[in-house]
């Protein structure tokens, strides 16, 4: 069993963490300042453009797309040391594509889709969303009613999704709805490939979350969806659904590592300087437990990550396995961050320092993507279910 990044990987996380330093790190100040000033947080378009001309010269777009389309075709145990290495930073970028949508595009995807869809994303031409949740259907597939039916060549869609992220930006949607009335929760279900301009698809709201992230409520009516822009085979649409929340699972677990790290530095630079009773924060027991608990819990979620992305790099059954890290690395991650806003008093209140932010992210991701207690029930689930 091998412990140690191949160095071709190693040095690709060396690479987007030398990227991060340099480049997304000083721009931090400016996000909290926009923050603060009750903007979003995020990048201005000519920062967007200049971070994404700098990313794409580094050769860090499509690290994990098929080199037929342009991209480095890495497998999931590299994409972990570099989603580690982007999660250190509050400064909001994704390197083009994002890499769930991806995922589920290069397991569906025929000849003319490819063309069409995957190799324009692959490029960063296009933006993509996703579609799945509903009105009181989250987590629960089989709660979905948004219905396609076929109208000659073409399907109609009619239904509501809601808290999908860039709906407004998209240039196209995956899609989930039921094609089979009968069967419901994953049989019946499938993908579409929804274009923005697409007859009856309609973004109803803006969706403001904690933390300056946004998301959108979307309706479908009366939607027409040319019949080629059917995403995988018709009724099996749940198999890749899951390729693409394991992708965004391993890279929140992979996010989370990040963050719990950068906020551990943070108290390392920290309490050897704040001096309390006459004696350096760092000599407090205290805060030399919450250190050594957070050294030991990022390190076993970090030995999880890459186990689970070697597990399916090598194509094994990875279920529990996705939801064991998406569970532990994110409720990690939060309990440190909590822990170093604590250490830092006052000023681990204040909006000056990036904490809030990160407790912000990962307040949400305790949520989306499954929340923690499903996770857990999955768990549990498959561990009566290998006894029986």
């Amino acid at each position: 069993m091998e412990f140690e990044l191949s160095e071709e990987h190693r040095m690709i996380k060396d690479l987007v963490r030398r990227f991060v330093d340099d480049h997304l790190m000083p721009l931090e100040s400016v996000i909290l300042a926009r923050e603060i000033a009750g903007e979003t947080p995020a990048l201005s378009p000519d920062e967007q453009k200049r971070i994404d001309a700098l990313s794409r010269e580094l050769g860090l777009w499509g690290l994990d797309a098929p080199e037929d389309v342009g991209g480095t075709d890495l497998p999931y145990v590299a994409l972990v040391g570099v989603n580690e290495e982007m999660g250190r930073t509050i400064t909001p970028y994704t390197l083009p594509p994002d890499s769930p949508n991806l995922r589920m595009l290069m397991a569906t995807v025929t000849p003319r889709q490819r063309e069409a869809y995957l190799a324009p994303y692959v490029r960063g031409e296009t933006i993509s969303a996703i579609g799945i949740s509903e009105p009181g259907a989250g987590s629960d597939p089989s709660r979905m009613t948004t219905r396609a039916e076929r109208d000659g060549e073409d399907w109609i869609i009619n239904g509501r999704k809601i808290w999908i992220s860039r709906a407004v930006e998209a240039d196209f949607t995956i899609l989930m709805a039921i094609t089979d009335k009968d069967k419901g929760g994953r049989n019946g279900v499938s993908a579409f490939l929804v274009d923005r301009d697409a007859p009856g698809f309609n973004v109803l709201r803006k969706i403001p979350m904690i933390g300056g992230q946004t998301t959108y409520e979307v309706a479908l009516d009366d939607c027409r969806v040319e019949g080629w822009k059917l995403l995988g085979e018709e009724g099996k649409g749940f198999a890749p659904m899951q390729v693409r929340l394991g992708t965004r699972r391993i890279e929140m677990a992979s996010w989370s590592i990040g963050m719990a790290q950068r906020a551990v530095d943070m108290v390392l630079d920290y309490a050897p300087q704040r001096i309390t009773f006459g004696q350096a924060l760092s000599e407090r027991q205290t805060i030399q437990n919450w250190i050594a608990d957070a050294a030991i819990h990022i390190h076993a979620a970090r030995l999880m990550t890459y186990d689970c992305a070697w597990k399916l790099d090598q194509g094994r059954d990875v279920r529990s396995e996705i939801s064991m890290i998406k569970a532990f690395a994110v409720e990690m991650a939060w309990d440190v961050v909590d822990k170093a806003m604590q250490a830092f008093g006052a000023m681990g209140m204040t909006r000056e320092l990036p904490l809030h932010l990160m407790a912000s992210k990962l307040r949400t991701m305790r949520i989306y993507d499954g929340p923690t207690e499903i996770h857990r029930w999955v768990v549990a689930r498959n561990q009566f279910g290998g006894r029986r």
